[in-house]
């Protein structure tokens, strides 16, 4: 076989809907080696249409021998908004490894009619918003993002996530509930209720999987501390799998363009 005629490898740094989505996409297709990365911190994560690596790389130089050892040759990343660290971390490997990047990401939220939004800057600052008074408060965030509540402790907290919550949050009361979305609005309606849920702590992750609570706060008219998304490196970007997968066609394109 030669160079030009070679399998093309593709690395996709998911943990989203969207990077499920695009893998699914990608998995049917001749000629192409799919590998989705995840972060591992969803224990049993759910079944994938592709080969999967579980793990960090090793900061960017670790990611940038990934891409040159494994002759990777595009590298998407669709992992969450707010994954800030392992975006910053692909830009500079696929620069070093002189790969093509693209980024996959979900315009945010924007704030409708009816909604009652206080924007936080960081997790420390929602912490702040919900004030001195007692609340019974949806943590809508990462089992792994809520210690900082703990400096709260005169809430009540429910805390939603896929995995158990451990070591628990280290407040006097707290709710746990394990389920894994996406959630609809009804479902999450009849949560805050069930709860009685005041004040709900969200980022704004975009998409529909999760606006399930938001649009369930709406028609409560609960507060919705939003936290603002982190800023992310300027790569070439798209918001939708047709656009990534538009992108693939012509970024392989010329060197299978020469094995014709």
């Amino acid at each position: 076989m030669t160079g030009s005629a070679r399998i093309k490898r593709i690395l996709v740094l998911g943990g989203t809907a969207e990077a499920r989505q695009l893998t699914e996409r990608l998995a049917g297709r001749e000629r192409l080696a799919v590998t989705l990365s995840l972060a591992g911190r969803t224990a049993q994560p759910l079944p994938q249409a592709v080969p999967v690596r579980i793990g960090g790389f090793g900061g960017s130089e670790g990611l940038a021998r990934y891409l040159r050892d494994e002759r990777i040759d595009a590298l998407i990343d669709a992992t969450h908004p707010y994954a800030a660290a392992i975006s910053a971390n692909a830009a500079s490997a696929a620069e070093i490894a002189r790969v093509p990047l693209l980024a996959l990401r979900r315009p945010p939220w924007t704030r409708e009619h009816g909604d009652i939004w206080v924007e936080a800057a960081t997790v420390a600052d929602a912490v702040e918003a919900l004030g001195k008074a007692p609340r019974r408060v949806f943590l809508a965030l990462g089992r792994k993002e809520i210690e900082p509540f703990a400096a709260a402790p005169q809430h009540v907290y429910l805390v939603r996530s896929v995995d158990p919550v451990d070591p628990p949050l280290a407040v006097p009361h707290a709710i746990y509930v394990t389920a894994r979305g996406p959630f609809t609005e009804k479902e999450d309606h009849a949560l805050l209720e069930r709860h009685r849920i005041e004040t709900i702590v969200a980022k704004n992750s975009g998409g529909d999987a999760t606006y399930g609570k938001l649009r369930a706060a709406r028609a409560l008219r609960l507060p919705v501390i939003v936290l603002k998304r982190p800023a992310l490196p300027e790569v070439p970007s798209v918001a939708t799998v047709e656009e990534v997968l538009a992108w693939l066609d012509h970024a392989i394109a010329p060197s299978t363009a020469r094995g014709v």
